[in-house]
Order: structure tokens, then C-alpha cells, then sequence
């Protein structure tokens, strides 16, 4: 068994687990194109899931960017806060106002 991403207009409509001679076989009536995917991440950078952006350049699955601010990085085809998150033990979350982390209680 593998997974599949559907990829419609290069995004990610639906994963399944399938066998290969499934989906050579398969006859749908919507447009799109099953693609397979790595859950372990050894090939298209990263496991597909809905609303993922499939880069045919890349050769890649990337994630919904989260925050406008965030930065691709391209190595692993992952959104970055355009700050690190702090080192000092203590709890954050992004403020995209701010463009920085911000404590949390």
C-alpha cells in the first residue's frame, strides 16, 4: 500500500492509501491527478495533506503558508517565522502585527 495525493490545479484535493494497480485502474469523472506521497517524507520534501500546494518544479508538497511573514524554506519546502523562536524555555506564539514572537502566559 501507498498514499496518493489528488492534485487539482497543483493543490491537494484528498490523500488515500491505495495499491499502484488501483490507481492505474481508477476512472474518475473529476479532473486532477493522483500523485504518490511519502508519509515518511523520503521524496516530494513532505507528506501531502489537503490544501497542500504541489510544485511541479520542486517536486514537492508545501504546507499552506501560515503567516504572510513566513519565509519558504527551500531546502525542505517549509514555512519559517522570519525570526527565530526563542531559546529561552519559555512559551511563544507568533504576532503577525508585529511580526515577532510574544509570550504567552
Amino acid at each position: 500500500m501507498a498514499h496518493f495525493a489528488k492534485v487539482k490545479n497543483g493543490i491537494v484535493t484528498n490523500v488515500i492509501v491505495a495499491e499502484q494497480e488501483f490507481i492505474n485502474n481508477l476512472v474518475e469523472n473529476e479532473a486532477g491527478e493522483y500523485m504518490e506521497t511519502s508519509y515518511n517524507g523520503n521524496f516530494r520534501k513532505n507528506y501531502a495533506g489537503v490544501g497542500f500546494t504541489y510544485d511541479k518544479e520542486r517536486d514537492a508538497f508545501i504546507p499552506p503558508k501560515p503567516f504572510p511573514s513566513y519565509i519558504l524554506k527551500e531546502d525542505i519546502c517549509h514555512w519559517e517565522a522570519p525570526v527565530a523562536y526563542p531559546t529561552d524555555g519559555k512559551k511563544y506564539i507568533w504576532n503577525e502585527e508585529i511580526t515577532n514572537w510574544e509570550e504567552t502566559e
